[in-house]
Protein backbone atom coordinates (compact mmCIF):
# COMPACT_ATOMS: atom_id res chain seq x y z
CA UNK A 1 0.00 0.00 0.00
CA UNK A 2 1.15 3.54 -0.62
CA UNK A 3 0.13 7.07 0.18
CA UNK A 4 0.69 10.13 -1.95
CA UNK A 5 0.94 13.79 -0.99
CA UNK A 6 0.39 16.64 -3.43
CA UNK A 7 0.88 20.36 -2.94
CA UNK A 8 -0.68 23.23 -4.78
CA UNK A 9 1.40 24.48 -7.68
CA UNK A 10 2.99 27.80 -6.81
CA UNK A 11 2.98 30.17 -9.78
CA UNK A 12 4.17 33.74 -9.91
CA UNK A 13 2.11 34.47 -13.03
CA UNK A 14 -0.71 32.25 -14.25
CA UNK A 15 -1.19 34.15 -17.52
CA UNK A 16 -0.05 32.32 -20.61
CA UNK A 17 0.16 33.48 -24.21
CA UNK A 18 1.10 31.68 -27.41
CA UNK A 19 4.43 33.52 -27.34
CA UNK A 20 5.21 32.30 -23.82
CA UNK A 21 4.28 28.74 -24.77
CA UNK A 22 6.73 28.92 -27.66
CA UNK A 23 9.42 30.30 -25.34
CA UNK A 24 8.84 27.55 -22.80
CA UNK A 25 8.98 24.87 -25.49
CA UNK A 26 12.26 26.38 -26.70
CA UNK A 27 13.54 26.40 -23.13
CA UNK A 28 12.55 22.78 -22.51
CA UNK A 29 14.26 21.71 -25.73
CA UNK A 30 17.46 23.56 -24.84
CA UNK A 31 17.50 22.08 -21.34
CA UNK A 32 17.42 18.62 -22.89
CA UNK A 33 19.95 19.37 -25.64
CA UNK A 34 22.70 20.92 -23.44
CA UNK A 35 23.42 17.81 -21.33
CA UNK A 36 23.27 15.62 -24.44
CA UNK A 37 25.80 17.79 -26.25
CA UNK A 38 28.01 17.86 -23.15
CA UNK A 39 27.98 14.08 -22.99
CA UNK A 40 28.84 13.76 -26.69
CA UNK A 41 31.74 16.20 -26.34
CA UNK A 42 32.93 14.29 -23.28
CA UNK A 43 32.87 10.98 -25.13
CA UNK A 44 34.58 12.45 -28.19
CA UNK A 45 37.40 14.24 -26.42
CA UNK A 46 37.97 12.16 -23.32
CA UNK A 47 37.83 8.41 -23.89
CA UNK A 48 36.48 6.63 -20.84
CA UNK A 49 34.63 9.71 -19.60
CA UNK A 50 31.05 8.60 -19.01
CA UNK A 51 29.77 11.08 -16.44
CA UNK A 52 28.51 14.57 -17.18
CA UNK A 53 29.27 16.76 -14.15
CA UNK A 54 27.40 19.94 -15.14
CA UNK A 55 23.93 20.96 -16.19
CA UNK A 56 22.67 24.29 -17.56
CA UNK A 57 19.12 25.29 -18.41
CA UNK A 58 18.41 28.25 -20.68
CA UNK A 59 18.51 31.71 -19.13
CA UNK A 60 15.64 33.23 -17.18
CA UNK A 61 13.47 35.87 -18.86
CA UNK A 62 12.80 39.05 -16.92
CA UNK A 63 9.18 39.00 -15.83
CA UNK A 64 8.76 35.41 -16.99
CA UNK A 65 6.62 32.93 -15.11
CA UNK A 66 7.99 30.87 -12.23
CA UNK A 67 6.34 27.69 -11.00
CA UNK A 68 7.19 25.32 -8.16
CA UNK A 69 5.41 22.20 -7.05
CA UNK A 70 5.90 19.59 -4.33
CA UNK A 71 4.74 15.98 -4.46
CA UNK A 72 5.49 13.08 -2.12
CA UNK A 73 4.71 9.39 -1.93
CA UNK A 74 5.18 6.64 0.63
CA UNK A 75 5.32 3.01 -0.44
CA UNK A 76 7.27 -0.03 0.74
CA UNK A 77 8.04 -0.65 -2.94
CA UNK A 78 10.76 1.96 -3.64
CA UNK A 79 10.23 1.98 -7.40
CA UNK A 80 6.54 2.66 -6.95
CA UNK A 81 7.23 5.37 -4.37
CA UNK A 82 9.49 7.18 -6.83
CA UNK A 83 7.13 6.65 -9.74
CA UNK A 84 4.06 7.83 -7.82
CA UNK A 85 5.80 10.96 -6.55
CA UNK A 86 7.04 11.79 -10.05
CA UNK A 87 3.64 11.25 -11.64
CA UNK A 88 2.05 13.48 -9.02
CA UNK A 89 4.63 16.20 -9.60
CA UNK A 90 4.19 16.05 -13.36
CA UNK A 91 0.45 16.43 -12.90
CA UNK A 92 0.87 19.42 -10.60
CA UNK A 93 3.28 21.20 -12.93
CA UNK A 94 0.87 20.81 -15.84
CA UNK A 95 2.20 22.35 -19.05
CA UNK A 96 5.10 24.09 -17.29
CA UNK A 97 8.43 22.60 -18.43
CA UNK A 98 10.61 21.48 -15.55
CA UNK A 99 14.09 22.99 -15.21
CA UNK A 100 15.07 20.86 -12.24
CA UNK A 101 13.69 18.39 -9.71
CA UNK A 102 15.14 18.02 -6.21
CA UNK A 103 14.60 14.57 -4.70
CA UNK A 104 14.68 13.65 -1.02
CA UNK A 105 14.28 9.93 -0.39
CA UNK A 106 14.32 7.78 2.73
CA UNK A 107 14.96 4.08 2.10
CA UNK A 108 17.18 1.64 3.97
CA UNK A 109 19.89 0.48 1.58
CA UNK A 110 21.57 1.17 -1.74
CA UNK A 111 19.44 -1.29 -3.70
CA UNK A 112 16.20 0.29 -2.49
CA UNK A 113 17.50 3.81 -3.05
CA UNK A 114 18.50 2.89 -6.58
CA UNK A 115 14.99 1.62 -7.25
CA UNK A 116 13.41 4.80 -5.85
CA UNK A 117 15.62 6.87 -8.15
CA UNK A 118 14.77 4.60 -11.05
CA UNK A 119 11.07 5.08 -10.32
CA UNK A 120 11.39 8.87 -10.45
CA UNK A 121 13.38 8.71 -13.69
CA UNK A 122 10.84 6.37 -15.28
CA UNK A 123 8.51 9.37 -15.38
CA UNK A 124 10.76 12.45 -15.44
CA UNK A 125 13.86 13.10 -17.60
CA UNK A 126 16.85 11.86 -15.62
CA UNK A 127 18.96 14.83 -16.74
CA UNK A 128 16.94 17.17 -14.49
CA UNK A 129 16.77 14.91 -11.40
CA UNK A 130 19.05 15.87 -8.48
CA UNK A 131 18.88 15.17 -4.76
CA UNK A 132 20.11 13.23 -1.76
CA UNK A 133 19.38 10.49 0.76
CA UNK A 134 17.64 11.81 3.87
CA UNK A 135 16.01 10.78 7.14
CA UNK A 136 12.58 11.70 5.82
CA UNK A 137 10.76 14.73 4.50
CA UNK A 138 7.88 17.07 5.22
CA UNK A 139 5.50 19.16 3.17
CA UNK A 140 2.20 20.97 3.58
CA UNK A 141 0.37 17.64 3.62
CA UNK A 142 2.42 16.01 6.38
CA UNK A 143 5.65 14.35 7.51
CA UNK A 144 7.07 11.26 5.83
CA UNK A 145 9.56 8.89 7.42
CA UNK A 146 10.87 5.58 6.08
CA UNK A 147 9.93 4.30 2.60
CA UNK A 148 9.23 7.72 1.10
CA UNK A 149 10.14 10.05 -1.73
CA UNK A 150 9.54 13.79 -1.84
CA UNK A 151 10.11 15.96 -4.92
CA UNK A 152 10.41 19.69 -5.52
CA UNK A 153 9.80 20.73 -9.10
CA UNK A 154 11.14 24.04 -10.43
CA UNK A 155 10.10 25.45 -13.79
CA UNK A 156 8.92 28.39 -15.86
CA UNK A 157 10.70 30.83 -18.15
CA UNK A 158 11.41 33.24 -15.28
CA UNK A 159 13.85 30.94 -13.49
CA UNK A 160 17.04 29.21 -14.60
CA UNK A 161 19.15 26.44 -13.11
CA UNK A 162 22.81 25.51 -13.24
CA UNK A 163 23.99 22.34 -11.50
CA UNK A 164 27.32 20.71 -10.78
CA UNK A 165 28.69 17.46 -9.37
CA UNK A 166 31.96 17.00 -7.48
CA UNK A 167 32.84 13.32 -7.34
CA UNK A 168 35.48 11.64 -5.18
CA UNK A 169 35.80 14.12 -2.35
CA UNK A 170 38.22 11.67 -0.75
CA UNK A 171 36.77 11.95 2.75
CA UNK A 172 35.21 8.51 3.24
CA UNK A 173 36.54 7.06 6.48
CA UNK A 174 38.18 10.29 7.64
CA UNK A 175 37.10 11.85 10.94
CA UNK A 176 37.38 15.33 12.41
CA UNK A 177 39.01 13.85 15.53
CA UNK A 178 41.85 12.13 13.67
CA UNK A 179 42.04 13.78 10.24
CA UNK A 180 40.91 17.39 10.64
CA UNK A 181 43.71 18.99 8.61
CA UNK A 182 43.33 16.56 5.72
CA UNK A 183 39.54 16.88 5.80
CA UNK A 184 39.80 20.66 5.71
CA UNK A 185 42.12 20.51 2.71
CA UNK A 186 40.09 17.99 0.72
CA UNK A 187 36.69 19.51 1.46
CA UNK A 188 37.79 23.07 0.77
CA UNK A 189 39.22 21.90 -2.55
CA UNK A 190 35.99 20.04 -3.26
CA UNK A 191 33.89 23.10 -2.46
CA UNK A 192 35.99 25.32 -4.73
CA UNK A 193 35.80 22.79 -7.57
CA UNK A 194 32.05 22.39 -7.13
CA UNK A 195 31.31 26.11 -7.25
CA UNK A 196 33.70 26.73 -10.13
CA UNK A 197 31.82 24.24 -12.29
CA UNK A 198 28.60 26.25 -12.07
CA UNK A 199 27.55 28.48 -14.94
CA UNK A 200 27.20 32.00 -13.50
CA UNK A 201 24.66 34.65 -14.46
CA UNK A 202 24.14 38.27 -13.37
CA UNK A 203 20.80 37.30 -11.82
CA UNK A 204 22.07 34.40 -9.66
CA UNK A 205 19.97 34.26 -6.48
CA UNK A 206 20.43 31.05 -4.46
CA UNK A 207 22.85 28.13 -4.21
CA UNK A 208 21.59 24.80 -2.84
CA UNK A 209 24.28 22.31 -1.77
CA UNK A 210 23.62 18.64 -0.98
CA UNK A 211 26.62 16.57 0.04
CA UNK A 212 27.97 13.39 1.58
CA UNK A 213 29.60 15.52 4.28
CA UNK A 214 27.74 15.53 7.57
CA UNK A 215 28.14 18.19 10.25
CA UNK A 216 30.76 19.52 11.04
CA UNK A 217 32.33 18.49 7.72
CA UNK A 218 29.72 20.57 5.88
CA UNK A 219 31.38 23.79 7.06
CA UNK A 220 34.68 22.74 5.50
CA UNK A 221 32.98 22.12 2.15
CA UNK A 222 31.12 25.42 2.44
CA UNK A 223 34.40 27.25 3.08
CA UNK A 224 35.52 26.23 -0.39
CA UNK A 225 32.24 27.13 -2.07
CA UNK A 226 32.28 30.56 -0.43
CA UNK A 227 35.76 31.23 -1.79
CA UNK A 228 34.11 31.25 -5.21
CA UNK A 229 30.60 32.54 -4.48
CA UNK A 230 31.49 35.05 -1.77
CA UNK A 231 30.62 34.91 1.91
CA UNK A 232 27.53 37.07 1.47
CA UNK A 233 25.95 34.97 -1.29
CA UNK A 234 22.76 33.12 -0.17
CA UNK A 235 23.56 29.43 0.26
CA UNK A 236 21.40 26.72 1.81
CA UNK A 237 21.24 22.94 1.71
CA UNK A 238 21.67 19.74 3.67
CA UNK A 239 23.97 16.78 4.25
CA UNK A 240 23.00 13.31 3.11
CA UNK A 241 22.09 10.54 5.53
CA UNK A 242 25.35 9.54 7.26
CA UNK A 243 24.40 5.93 8.04
CA UNK A 244 26.65 3.33 6.42
CA UNK A 245 25.38 2.40 2.97
CA UNK A 246 23.01 5.37 2.80
CA UNK A 247 25.29 8.35 2.11
CA UNK A 248 24.20 9.10 -1.45
CA UNK A 249 23.64 12.20 -3.52
CA UNK A 250 21.88 12.11 -6.90
CA UNK A 251 22.94 13.94 -10.04
CA UNK A 252 21.10 13.59 -13.34
CA UNK A 253 19.55 10.30 -12.31
CA UNK A 254 22.77 8.69 -11.05
CA UNK A 255 23.78 7.98 -7.46
CA UNK A 256 27.12 8.90 -5.90
CA UNK A 257 28.78 8.50 -2.51
CA UNK A 258 31.72 10.59 -1.28
CA UNK A 259 30.38 13.39 -3.48
CA UNK A 260 28.63 16.75 -3.45
CA UNK A 261 26.18 18.46 -5.77
CA UNK A 262 25.07 22.07 -6.12
CA UNK A 263 22.09 23.76 -7.79
CA UNK A 264 22.30 27.46 -8.58
CA UNK A 265 18.94 29.19 -9.11
CA UNK A 266 18.80 32.40 -11.12
CA UNK A 267 16.06 34.76 -12.21
CA UNK A 268 13.76 37.62 -11.39
CA UNK A 269 12.92 36.71 -7.78
CA UNK A 270 14.00 37.44 -4.21
CA UNK A 271 15.45 35.21 -1.48
CA UNK A 272 15.23 35.35 2.32
CA UNK A 273 17.07 32.96 4.69
CA UNK A 274 16.86 32.23 8.39
CA UNK A 275 18.11 29.53 10.76
CA UNK A 276 17.58 28.39 14.37
CA UNK A 277 19.01 25.61 16.51
CA UNK A 278 17.41 23.50 19.25
CA UNK A 279 17.88 20.15 21.01
CA UNK A 280 14.74 19.77 23.13
CA UNK A 281 11.12 19.05 22.18
CA UNK A 282 9.49 22.38 23.03
CA UNK A 283 12.44 24.39 21.74
CA UNK A 284 12.54 22.44 18.47
CA UNK A 285 8.93 23.42 17.87
CA UNK A 286 9.25 27.07 18.86
CA UNK A 287 12.56 27.57 17.02
CA UNK A 288 11.06 26.26 13.79
CA UNK A 289 8.24 28.77 14.07
CA UNK A 290 10.67 31.58 14.91
CA UNK A 291 12.94 30.78 11.97
CA UNK A 292 10.07 30.53 9.50
CA UNK A 293 8.67 33.80 10.82
CA UNK A 294 11.99 35.61 10.40
CA UNK A 295 12.47 34.35 6.84
CA UNK A 296 8.92 35.34 5.96
CA UNK A 297 9.20 38.74 7.66
CA UNK A 298 12.35 39.57 5.70
CA UNK A 299 10.74 38.63 2.39
CA UNK A 300 9.33 41.84 0.94
CA UNK A 301 7.92 40.17 -2.17
CA UNK A 302 5.08 37.64 -2.40
CA UNK A 303 6.33 34.16 -1.36
CA UNK A 304 5.94 31.43 -3.95
CA UNK A 305 7.97 28.62 -2.33
CA UNK A 306 9.61 27.62 0.96
CA UNK A 307 12.60 25.30 1.37
CA UNK A 308 13.49 23.86 4.78
CA UNK A 309 16.60 21.80 5.55
CA UNK A 310 16.06 20.39 9.03
CA UNK A 311 18.29 18.37 11.35
CA UNK A 312 17.36 14.72 11.85
CA UNK A 313 18.59 15.11 15.42
CA UNK A 314 15.92 17.75 16.01
CA UNK A 315 13.36 15.33 14.63
CA UNK A 316 14.54 12.72 17.13
CA UNK A 317 13.89 15.10 20.04
CA UNK A 318 10.22 15.55 19.15
CA UNK A 319 7.53 13.69 21.05
CA UNK A 320 5.37 14.02 17.93
CA UNK A 321 7.09 15.01 14.67
CA UNK A 322 3.88 16.55 13.35
CA UNK A 323 4.04 19.23 16.07
CA UNK A 324 7.00 20.99 14.44
CA UNK A 325 5.29 20.98 11.05
CA UNK A 326 2.12 22.39 12.61
CA UNK A 327 4.16 25.25 14.07
CA UNK A 328 5.73 25.93 10.67
CA UNK A 329 2.37 25.95 8.91
CA UNK A 330 1.05 28.26 11.60
CA UNK A 331 3.52 30.81 10.24
CA UNK A 332 3.70 30.23 6.49
CA UNK A 333 0.07 29.17 6.04
CA UNK A 334 -1.32 26.25 4.09
CA UNK A 335 -0.93 27.42 0.50
CA UNK A 336 2.75 28.12 -0.26
CA UNK A 337 4.54 24.97 -1.51
CA UNK A 338 6.83 23.67 1.24
CA UNK A 339 9.72 21.30 0.56
CA UNK A 340 11.39 20.04 3.73
CA UNK A 341 14.02 17.37 4.38
CA UNK A 342 15.62 15.90 7.52
CA UNK A 343 19.40 15.97 7.12
CA UNK A 344 22.73 15.11 8.79
CA UNK A 345 23.88 18.72 8.66
CA UNK A 346 22.40 22.00 7.46
CA UNK A 347 23.61 25.07 5.57
CA UNK A 348 22.19 28.52 6.23
CA UNK A 349 22.31 31.38 8.75
CA UNK A 350 23.77 29.85 11.93
CA UNK A 351 22.21 30.41 15.34
CA UNK A 352 25.52 30.13 17.22
CA UNK A 353 27.96 32.61 18.77
CA UNK A 354 31.09 31.13 17.16
CA UNK A 355 29.97 31.64 13.53
CA UNK A 356 31.91 33.74 11.03
CA UNK A 357 30.33 37.22 11.34
CA UNK A 358 31.11 37.98 7.69
CA UNK A 359 29.36 34.88 6.33
CA UNK A 360 25.64 34.81 5.61
CA UNK A 361 25.59 31.00 5.74
CA UNK A 362 27.40 28.38 7.82
CA UNK A 363 27.56 24.59 7.83
CA UNK A 364 26.22 23.33 11.16
CA UNK A 365 24.06 20.73 12.88
CA UNK A 366 20.95 20.83 15.07
CA UNK A 367 19.47 23.61 12.93
CA UNK A 368 16.44 24.16 10.77
CA UNK A 369 17.25 26.40 7.80
CA UNK A 370 14.42 28.15 5.99
CA UNK A 371 14.62 29.78 2.58
CA UNK A 372 11.67 31.76 1.24
CA UNK A 373 11.50 32.53 -2.48
CA UNK A 374 9.30 35.41 -3.58
CA UNK A 375 8.60 38.02 -6.26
Amino acid sequence: MGTMFLETLGKSDKRRSCLKEVRMCRKASLAKVVPILSSLICLALLPGCAVNETYISSGAEEGGSIATGVASAQNTDPFQAGKQAAEALREKMGQTPLDAVIMAECFEDQAQKKQALKGVCSVLPKDIVFGFATYGSFAQQGCLDLDSVSLLGIGGDGIATSAALRRDLGIAGLTIEENEAELAKRLRTGGVDLANKLSRRPDDRLLVIMADAHSPKNQLLLDGAQEVMGKDFPITGGSANKNAGQTFVYFQGRMYADAAIALLLSGDFEVSLSGRQAQENAKVISSAADSADEALENMKAKPFSVLAFNCAGRKGKLDNIADELAAIKGVIGNEVPLFGAYCAGEIGPADIAEKDPEALSSGVGWHVMFTVLGR
